[in-house]
């Protein structure tokens, strides 16, 4: 996710800021048009288990105690378990495995099982996919190659799933496809490097392309989620294949729409999910308790976009007694988001200077318009006795760290940001895992999380609704493109789950700050317009929003 440029508009939310949906206009997105500055640092990411619509899902009232926050009542303690009240258990041994205590990083509370935590999934899938398919017998041994009672090689291992797969499902597909053009990648990889004799075999890049021709009779971008997906994963795998991940990647921004075009797709994802809602309102809630009885604010933005959430939060202070604080915003933008907005920053500080003025709220704005990664001290305007608030919305995945460059602007910026003495910092990021996962988990990952985001999407508009198809191949598609077909400085989408970023944050000198009952209850107000399929859980100080039993953002404060 992005925090990207999009129309916003609002529904109930926090208790001060209840506004008319028809009345936001911030493009603030998750999935957003991605900007081409390279951003990693993921590596050991939580993978939540995907659970398909035919399986059960407990409800809360049916749950055992745990001990869990929920707010479908008024939110209560934290979560101290890692264990999901949203999804049913994925094995005893998870709960009672010492290696998977609370203490976990990479857990989350909405689901138990964890793809990184179990490297062999994607064989196991494969392997059960070949008993129940292809008899018993047929094994995968611990290198992704393939025996027949230990004798048959492993081309006859493709061959055998090339019989069977017009009848795999996209999910299974999809899977063979990616260990197939793994084993493609290895084997040439390999014999580059001498470690083998052999090249990469005709039969294996036959039954790599067969593969994928099967999974391409089977897609749609107007059809149900998974063949929706399976688009855009396929089109991720083709152009890894000819190595121009990088280059469709460039060209796909070269057809970008117009802004105006931009922020109507936007605007269709803005009212059909939370996810975005869920990033500004309890940033929002969270800065607000923080500045009270402050005089002086200054909020640095890492993603202004058009600046709405703050429209919002000035409403808000105009309400407190004995007067407003006088605010100065900071906003930090790039090319990408003055593309969507059809300007630079000066359009977002005269708008935000027009609803201070409306809300007789002191005002003043800083225009930063230079990527986050560029961003040093002297282009943040810090100014004595003023109370600071820095907020990073989807966009700290974007900054390259230690694997993309010794630079490593991800560490690099919050060590500049702990050394301004920020009274809160609130960040918000997807809980995904694809920043340093080498490509079959990155893929599995992948799978998993936009599996859950489109059947979430799914249940706002229907598969076959033109601003939907539109919305999501250009605000989704090129950020699945990305993770599937590009690496190093090309791979600009590079999530981290939040124990990773918690580490970060820890080891940049900050110390988390419990969020108040008033987050969840915000948020708990913004999903009363959407399907009760989305939940929120709250675990070690963030607070989780997912679809069913998968996390897919965290919201979390810190000083």
């Amino acid at each position: 996710m992005h925090a990207s440029q999009i129309p916003q508009s609002s529904g109930g939310v926090h208790k001060l800021c209840h506004q008319p949906t028809a009345n936001f206009e911030q493009y603030y997105s998750p999935y957003h048009v991605v900007n081409n500055n390279s951003s990693d640092a993921s590596s050991s990411g939580t993978q939540l288990s995907y659970q398909t619509q035919n399986e059960k899902f407990f409800t809360l009232d049916s749950l055992p105690d745990a001990g869990y926050a929920s707010y479908d009542s008024p939110p209560a303690v934290s979560v101290s378990s890692n264990w999901s009240p949203f999804s049913p258990q994925c094995s005893q041994s998870y709960i009672s495995d010492q290696h998977h205590s609370s203490d976990n990083t990479y857990g989350s509370p909405l689901s138990g099982c964890s793809v990184i935590n179990d490297g062999n999934e994607l064989k196991h899938v494969l392997r059960e996919m070949a008993n129940n398919l292809l008899g018993p017998g047929f094994d995968i041994d611990e290198d992704s190659s393939c025996s027949f009672n230990g004798e048959v090689s492993k081309p006859s291992k493709w061959n055998r799933v090339l019989e069977i797969a017009p009848s795999l499902d996209m999910k299974e597909l999809l899977l063979a496809c990616a260990e197939a053009i793994s084993d493609v990648e290895v084997t040439a990889r390999d014999a580059q490097m001498n470690v083998l004799e052999k090249k990469v075999s005709d039969a294996d890049v036959t039954a790599r392309d067969a593969l994928m021709n099967v999974l391409e009779q089977k897609v749609s971008v107007s059809g149900e989620p998974m063949q929706r997906l399976s688009a855009y994963m396929l089109e991720g795998l083709k152009a890894r294949i000819y190595s121009s991940g990088s280059n469709i990647y460039k060209m796909l921004k070269c057809k970008e729409p117009t802004g105006s075009e931009l922020i109507s797709y936007m605007q269709v994802l803005y009212h059909i999910c939370p996810y975005y809602r869920f990033a500004y309102t309890s940033a929002n809630v969270v800065i607000e308790e923080a500045m009270r009885n402050e005089s002086r604010i200054h909020i640095i933005d890492f993603q202004i976009a058009q600046g709405s959430q703050w429209v919002f939060l000035m409403k808000n202070l105009a309400l407190w007694p004995g007067g407003p604080p006088s605010v100065h915003i900071t906003g930090v933008d790039d090319s990408q988001s003055a593309h969507a907005r059809g300007g630079g920053l000066h359009l977002v500080g005269e708008r935000l200077a027009k609803a201070a003025e409306s809300c007789g709220v002191p005002f003043e704005f800083h225009a930063a318009a230079i990527s986050g990664c560029e961003v040093q001290l002297e282009n943040l305007q810090i100014r004595h006795g003023e109370a600071l608030a820095v907020n990073f919305p989807y966009v700290l995945h974007h900054m390259p760290d230690e694997s993309v460059t010794t630079a490593n602007h991800r560490d690099r910026l919050l060590r500049l940001v702990k050394s301004l003495s920020p009274k809160i910092v609130t960040l918000v990021e997807q809980e995904s895992n694809t920043n340093t996962s080498a490509f079959l988990p990155r893929f599995r990952e992948t799978l998993d999380y936009y599996t859950a985001m489109f059947e979430s999407i799914d249940a706002g508009r229907p598969g076959d609704d033109k601003q939907r198809i539109n919305a999501e191949a250009h605000c989704v598609a090129r950020d699945i493109v990305n993770i599937i077909a590009c690496e190093g400085a090309d791979r600009v989408e590079r999530h981290e789950v939040f124990g990773k970023w918690s580490m970060r944050l820890t080891m940049a000198g900050f110390t988390p700050c419990p969020l108040s009952p008033s987050v969840g209850e915000a948020i708990n107000g913004v999903l009363k317009e959407f399907s009760p399929n989305y939940r929120i859980a709250e675990n070690k100080g963030a607070l989780y929003l997912g679809w069913k039993n998968r996390a897919l953002a965290t919201s979390s404060a810190w000083r």
